[in-house]
């Protein structure tokens, strides 16, 4: 009996806990604004969203990298998904360093938009001014040119010549012509860059680098970033491709700024408020009044939706920031094995807005490039049965995935395959201008010229825009 009434007493006991528990919480929730309650649960359904759709991404093989997303100013998700290289050892951490391609170019934008502030520089100032050896035509070419690559200065790059700062030199200071009179024309390259890089050093009398570090690096507390770090600096990342081959180490121009992704938000957020710049000055690097539809010095900027994006590649090495000003939105993602940080930056980007959004699927280029480069028929037995089943999960309604298949045959002397991998194409895709220019080039190329006649016939009656086919067609009749 006593050890009955023990038992009861103890029973009520726990019965009032759980009451005055649960009626605690209640309270609670009651006590939380409606708006703040909604808000911490949307923040939860982006960031588990955010999760899954990455997480989908790492498993299918498109995105090996870091990646941040901000809202309101703070930071709501931070990830790494997979290596540092192609050995597959170390796991990527919030601190690994990458390179991030054309957007460490903003750094030598924004330290002109300091000098001209600082009363040292005039955007219409002329490069003659700097006295840097250059030909005649620096007299015609002003720091506004070269920040929105109006210059029309000769190129420092051609086809796969990489050159360093001593080949830049020469070939600046030894062609006497431009490729278009300044402000009449756009073309991106990187000779606009390595000479904004050395006006900055003939003003302050120091390095690039050495400006950048003291008025940008340490100012905004970046404290993972250095200047083109050698392979084995710690943190540094590697690139490499598809089949796990390293990247080859670049020898290139210098003043490249290899950043982790806090330092990359770091930046973003510090020209979103002003710190380094004014918004006049901003403004001005964002809107190419050359080129509108074309990048300038911080990426595109998207007019309608103020949008900038920004993205970088130097070799396989991908990144790409969305800095949404409307939204009040950041999305970041570094990569370090080229692959689909575009289409995931824009669905990340329509989640965030409620939009409807695509898990990116797997390349069905990369599934059976191996097998076609050594044997075609099971190649496309692999492709029909993915097609079979799983045709959700494979990247089938992309035309250009078999265009670019049947162009890395052809580049590697296999004509005859090209020609039945872009003949399946065309299958697939009856009415796509493109891939019949594409098939005609590969008969060109095996010397089949009726047939090459015949499809490039067939892409002008689809509309085929470059004009290529039209070219083609009067060359061959002269055949």
């Amino acid at each position: 009996m006593r050890n009955f009434l023990f038992a009861f007493f103890m029973l009520l006991s726990i019965s009032a806990f759980n009451q005055k528990k649960i009626s605690s919480e209640v309270e609670l929730k009651q006590t939380i604004p409606t708006k703040t309650r909604n808000s911490i649960e949307q923040k939860t359904t982006y960031i588990n969203e955010i999760d899954s759709l990455m997480k989908k991404s790492f498993e299918r093989g498109l995105f090996n990298g870091n990646v941040l997303v901000a809202k309101n100013n703070k930071v709501i998700y931070q990830k790494s998904f997979g290596f540092t290289d192609e050995t597959k050892q170390t796991a990527l951490n919030k601190k690994s360093i990458f390179n991030i391609g054309s957007i460490a170019k903003e750094f030598n934008a924004v330290a002109i938009m300091i000098l001209v502030e600082r009363g040292l520089l005039n955007l219409d100032d002329k490069i003659s001014k700097f006295k840097l050896g250059l030909p005649k035509w620096s007299e015609k070419v002003s720091i506004r040119h070269l920040l929105n690559y109006a210059s029309g200065i000769p190129r420092i790059e051609s086809g796969l010549t990489i050159v360093n700062d001593e080949g830049a030199w020469n070939i600046l200071k030894s062609n006497d012509n431009l490729l278009f009179e300044p402000g009449t024309g756009y073309r991106y390259d990187n000779g606009n860059v390595f000479l904004q890089r050395r006006i900055i050093e003939k003003v302050t009398g120091i390095s690039y680098e050495e400006f950048v570090l003291k008025n940008i690096v340490k100012p905004l507390k970046l404290t993972n970033s250095v200047f083109d770090p050698k392979f084995g600096y710690k943190n540094r990342t590697s690139c490499y491709d598809m089949d796990n081959v390293r990247c080859p180490e670049l020898k290139f121009i210098s003043g490249w700024l290899w950043v982790d992704i806090s330092d990359l938000y770091k930046w973003i957020e510090a020209l979103n408020s002003n710190r380094l710049i004014s918004k006049e000055s901003l403004q001005t690097l964002l809107r190419n009044l050359y080129a509108i539809d074309e990048g300038g010095s911080l990426g595109r900027y998207l007019e309608k939706d103020e949008l900038q994006r920004h993205n970088g590649i130097s070799y396989k090495f991908e990144s790409i920031f969305l800095n949404d000003f409307k939204n009040n939105v950041t999305i970041i993602l570094l990569s370090n094995n080229l692959n689909r940080v575009w289409d995931l930056g824009y669905s990340i980007h329509n989640l965030m807005l409620g939009k409807e959004y695509e898990i990116p699927k797997k390349s069905i280029y990369e599934a059976i490039r191996k097998e076609a480069l050594t044997d075609l028929n099971k190649a496309i037995s692999t492709y029909n049965l993915l097609k079979k089943n799983y045709k959700e999960e494979y990247s089938f309604a992309n035309p250009s995935e078999l265009n670019k298949l049947g162009y890395e045959l052809l580049r590697a002397g296999k004509n005859s395959e090209s020609i039945v991998i872009f003949k399946l194409a065309i299958k697939e895709f009856p009415n796509n201008a493109n891939l019949f220019d594409s098939l005609g080039e590969a008969y060109y190329t095996d010397k089949q010229y009726d047939l090459a006649l015949d499809s490039y016939n067939q892409a002008i009656s689809l509309g085929e825009t470059s004009g290529n086919s039209i070219k083609m067609v009067e060359k061959l009749r002269k055949l």
